[in-house]
């Protein structure tokens, strides 16, 4: 009993260490959608899917409430959104979405990073052949016709419908977004996640071995509070 306890103990403490650090950047994101078109997610479709990928991730609806008001605030922080390029260990490429009020410690942070984990900030534009910015939006299969929904969403953008172990993954493009969020609202889907995506054109395969320190070096970069999303090209 005493090993299932610390192991159900530790488990709970990795848990609640995730949501420490993903908790602050949603946060973030539904501040700056609220800055960029206004605190009523009614009328602001950004902001309303930033609000629906926290709740997702069962962000507190009072941590939801207090950034909504940060945005109106007379002390409201002036986040601008910056991406970094970059080549990590054993090849693997990394995009690095941003969001920071210090362009120069983020700049600094992330390049540390890069160094620290066997890999190298590149120069802006050099992976823009490998990756493809995406509208991704996830919903359970559970109760729905997916040739119906297939169908309906297309003229809203839909390009692939995935599904796998019961998780419906749209696709389209990144224009698309608010359409294709629509579409999935019209239908009365409840959306577990939508957000851009930065899609690998041609993915690559990691020995175990590999991943591991490669994965190593993505944790590091969700560790720093200005990262907000990193993508690989992993397979």
């Amino acid at each position: 009993m005493g090993r299932a306890f610390e192991i159900r103990r530790k488990s709970k403490e990795a848990r609640w260490d995730k949501m420490s650090k993903r908790f602050p950047k949603l946060a973030k994101s539904i501040t700056m959608a609220a800055k960029e078109g206004g605190g009523d997610p009614e009328s602001n479709a950004k902001l309303r899917t930033a609000i629906n990928n926290a709740k997702a991730e069962n962000m507190p609806k009072d941590n939801v409430t207090k950034a909504i008001a940060r945005a109106t605030s007379k002390d409201a922080v002036n986040y601008e959104e910056v991406n970094y390029e970059g080549k990590g260990p054993h090849g693997v490429m990394l995009w690095v979405e941003c969001a920071t009020d210090n362009n120069t410690r983020t700049f600094a942070n992330v390049r540390m990073t890069f160094n620290k984990g066997n890999g190298q900030l590149l120069e802006a534009g050099a992976l823009g052949f490998m990756f493809n910015r995406k509208t991704v939006i996830e919903f359970s299969a559970e109760g729905l016709d997916l040739e119906e929904v297939e169908l309906s969403l297309i003229d809203a953008g839909l390009e692939e419908l995935e599904v796998e172990d019961g998780v419906v993954r749209a696709i389209g493009e990144f224009k698309d977004f608010g359409t294709l969020c629509q579409g999935c609202e019209d239908l009365g889907i409840e959306v577990t996640k939508a957000k851009p995506e930065r899609l690998p054109t041609s993915p690559l395969e990691f020995t175990d071995a590999q991943l591991e320190e490669i994965e190593a070096l993505i944790d590091r970069l969700d560790d720093d509070e200005d990262v907000q999303e990193v993508f690989t090209n992993i397979a």
